[in-house]
């Protein structure tokens, strides 16, 4: 629940505490990391010392379930002479470490990022007659740092979010996310270490998909060419009714080009997929899914969960080497978890179930496989092809109900544990499979109504038998059966 009061940063004694609060007078009574975004917020806005907030009333850190403590929301007038519009400036406050004393963010030193090392900004178009800024995009920003709190995966320039419905419960067609470096906010040294500022820019389901099977920069420059999809500033307008590629064409010849020249920079999501392994029987001892140890079912290792995880932390980055992530032995199980009690790993188990020694684990060479996907999921498989293993590179699913995990790898690419001569192998519930660029082109020609959803039957079924390999494109319904 929260509450909107103005309020230029609060004093530590909380909302209201001063009636000087945000003039200067108060700066001892400040959380140092707060005191230090706020001082970069007055840089920007020094006629705007008391800007409306948005604020948890219950701190994440008291058992709220809001992970922000504060959203401040500026006036910003924009700029004439690069045809910027006036518009809201939003800033977030609680994804770095405002207060240094690991109620909510352990403290790692002033070298490195403060907490997750990042703050959410968001500008939003101001709409003729509008007096006050709309509070819901202060809502999206906690729906972020949930993500963000609970997954610990932080978000990089580029990176895109699919969100599949209006930011603003409207009917407006801006229905998802990419994330770039603020435009006017800089880098900020707290006493508990560095804070970028991401902003995020409302897109369209076409220019999702563009991201997706291209780069996030990539769209992100075109966007800022096209005034009305952005500008310079990249600003969100929640009105605006026509992609960047209806308003002007050509930018899908740009993007076709790129996609050839660069391939695709998303090297892998979370999805709704599974796997059998179809050269034994379900029932066996040894499934490849469900190796046990007494009654307990196995859960990836915490070295091959850390590969996973790297491969998905890195988004959209630019990923010019075809080798998969290294296994750092350092790491325990991903990330830490100590952060705070109500933090979990996203490739973590809600089962309690054991772990494998990733040594213990031998890799299983598999005769033939079966894949299954849900339909959004599966609408990735030719961008995974075209964007990813014919430019000898790699693409993982990784499953968002369970520990299964589905690393597609071109020929060139090191550290698989799949070969041109086993290209079909699994480690525990993780499973590679290894294409060769003509089956890949073959493939391409077998799928390619996939890139027609509008005309998509479920269930779907493709197969190659040569290969013995089948895939299948399922009911959502499928994946939240734990029977699948």
């Amino acid at each position: 629940m929260e509450g909107v009061r103005p309020g230029g940063g609060p004093p530590a004694g909380g909302p209201g505490s001063g009636s000087g609060s945000g003039s200067g007078s108060f700066p001892s009574l400040f959380p140092p990391g707060l005191h230090g975004i706020y001082g970069e917020c007055r840089r920007l806005y020094p006629d705007q010392p008391n800007p409306l907030q948005v604020t948890a009333i219950l701190k994440y850190w008291l058992g709220g379930p809001d992970p922000l403590d504060y959203v401040s929301m500026y006036r910003n007038l924009g700029n004439p002479a690069l045809n910027v519009p006036e518009h809201w400036h939003y800033v977030s406050f609680g994804l770095s470490d405002l207060y240094g004393d690991n109620r909510v963010h352990e403290f790692t030193g002033t070298d490195g990022p403060s907490g997750f090392g990042f703050e959410l900004t968001f500008r939003l178009k101001r709409e003729t007659g509008e007096s006050a800024p709309p509070t819901w995009p202060a809502e999206l920003m906690q729906g972020l740092a949930r993500y963000v709190f609970q997954s610990e995966n932080t978000f990089c320039s580029g990176d895109h979010v699919s969100w599949h419905s209006p930011l603003d419960n409207s009917e407006s067609r801006i229905q998802h996310m990419l994330l770039t470096e603020d435009p006017q906010m800089q880098p900020v040294q707290t006493p508990f270490g560095v804070v970028t500022f991401l902003q995020i820019v409302g897109v369209c389901t076409e220019e999702l998909h563009a991201a997706q099977q291209w780069n996030g920069q990539g769209i992100l420059e075109l966007l800022r060419t096209v005034p009305v999809a952005g500008g310079p500033w990249l600003i969100t307008d929640m009105r605006r009714g026509e992609t960047i590629f209806e308003i002007d064409p050509h930018l899908q010849e740009r993007v076709d080009k790129g996609i050839e020249t660069d391939g695709s920079n998303l090297s892998g999501v979370s999805a709704k997929c599974a796997w059998d392994d179809l050269s034994r029987p379900p029932e066996d001892d040894e499934d490849s899914r469900s190796i046990c140890i007494g009654t307990q079912p196995r859960r990836l290792s915490g070295k091959d969960t850390e590969q996973i995880r790297e491969t998905l932390r890195r988004g959209l980055e630019i990923n010019s080497k075809p080798v998969l992530p290294p296994i750092n032995a350092q790491r325990q199980n991903g990330l830490n978890l100590d952060r705070a009690p109500s933090r979990k790993d996203s490739l973590e188990s809600e089962s309690s179930a054991a772990i494998i020694p990733h040594e213990l684990i031998r890799t299983r060479q598999l005769e033939s496989v079966h894949l299954k996907f849900n339909q959004e999921s599966g609408a990735l498989i030719p961008l995974c092809l075209r964007g990813r293993l014919l430019h000898g590179r790699h693409f993982t699913y990784k499953s968002i109900t369970g520990d299964t995990a589905i690393t597609f790898v071109s020929t060139g690419v090191e550290g698989a544990f799949a070969t041109e001569e086993h290209p079909y192998a699994a480690h525990g519930p993780w499973l590679q499979i290894l294409l060769t660029e003509e089956f890949v082109e073959r493939m391409l020609e077998d799928l390619e109504d996939l890139n027609s959803p509008e005309e998509f039957k479920l269930p779907k079924e493709y197969s190659w038998p040569e290969k013995k390999l089948k895939v299948s494109i399922l009911p959502d319904a499928v994946f939240d059966n734990p029977l699948h």
